[in-house]
């Protein structure tokens, strides 16, 4: 009889969930020797709203939560220690009881564009279909090639892939990130910031865990990176001051140099493009939050009311 595992983890069942989930426990392993043996963390999958519905845009049924929401009543519930999430898609406040003590080392944000007969933006033919379920790459799309039709395309990397090859639209936009740790790093052509600004958290994988779970937070803590908790921190703090939803399009990117000063882009648009409003800040790392958060105030004092009006 196998032994009682001495962590389970939980996790949505997508091909890159599991593989971001293995990542996380291959790390503790390393990092813990009481989790080194191979019976002792045990990976719980979990289905979530977000993984079900996927017949309408996130923004109708409830935002990017819906990722998260079973696997934070599982944690709350007992039935799972640690969860790891995608960070673009954990919402800006956590359930009370949960905390998110690690960020992993970040991949990078880049965004991808993915078409047999483009590698940018400006390349795409007019009029050309572009499937995403993003707001923030739709906004970005029609801002600079409002010619473009941008339709819906939900469902794990490899679902938005067939849907392409089914040839439902010319192009599609996905994380560099996915594709890396999916072994897909060949796919597609990477996007400069310029053209495509990235989702706060793009590329950083957090593991969460119940706040009063002390031997939780301890092992977290040996695999935590914090230079990517930094970069993280500043743009969920740009979130916060505006209230960011998947209604909103907003996208925010922080990067630290080699004189330890930590500068934050942010953006906003209405969905179809219009009344873009782009933000930069320059500060010292230690000031992070700070950073973040005057990006989001600068952005609020300018943004038109409409746009900001579509936050909850």
């Amino acid at each position: 009889m196998n032994p009682q595992p001495l962590v389970r983890i939980g996790t949505r069942g997508s091909p890159l969930a599991l593989a971001q989930t293995r990542e996380t426990r291959d790390r503790l392993a390393a990092a813990v020797p009481e989790l080194a043996d191979p019976d002792a963390i045990e990976i719980a999958i979990i289905q979530t709203t977000g993984d079900r519905v996927l017949d309408r845009p996130l923004a109708d049924v409830g935002g990017k939560g819906l990722f998260t929401k079973e696997i934070d009543q599982a944690m709350l519930d007992g039935r799972i220690d640690l969860a790891v999430h995608s960070m673009k898609d954990v919402p800006t406040w956590l359930p009370d009881g949960i905390v998110l003590p690690c960020i992993l080392p970040r991949e990078a944000p880049w965004d991808v564009l993915i078409c047999a007969d483009a590698g940018r933006l400006a390349d795409l033919r007019p009029g050309g279909v572009v499937g995403t379920a993003s707001l923030r790459r739709q906004a970005q799309i029609l801002s600079r090639r409002p010619d473009l039709r941008v339709v819906s395309f939900r469902g794990n990397v490899q679902t938005r892939l067939s849907k392409l090859e089914r040839g439902e639209a010319a192009a599609t936009i996905l994380a560099i990130a996915g594709l890396r740790r999916l072994g897909m790093a060949e796919t597609g052509t990477a996007l400069d910031v310029d053209e495509m600004l990235p989702a706060a958290g793009q590329g950083a994988i957090g593991v969460t865990c119940r706040e009063d779970d002390s031997r939780a937070r301890d092992w977290l803590s040996r695999i935590d990176h914090p230079e990517s908790r930094l970069r993280v921190a500043a743009e969920r703090a740009f979130l916060e001051v505006l209230d960011g939803s998947c209604r909103t399009p907003i996208a925010a990117l922080a990067e630290i140099d080699d004189s330890n000063r930590l500068s934050l882009r942010g953006l906003i648009a209405r969905p179809d493009g219009s009344g873009r409003i782009e933000t930069a800040c320059l500060g010292s790392v230690g000031d992070a939050v700070r950073i973040g958060r005057d990006a989001g105030k600068d952005i609020r004092a300018r943004a038109e009311p409409d746009i900001l009006a579509a936050t909850p």
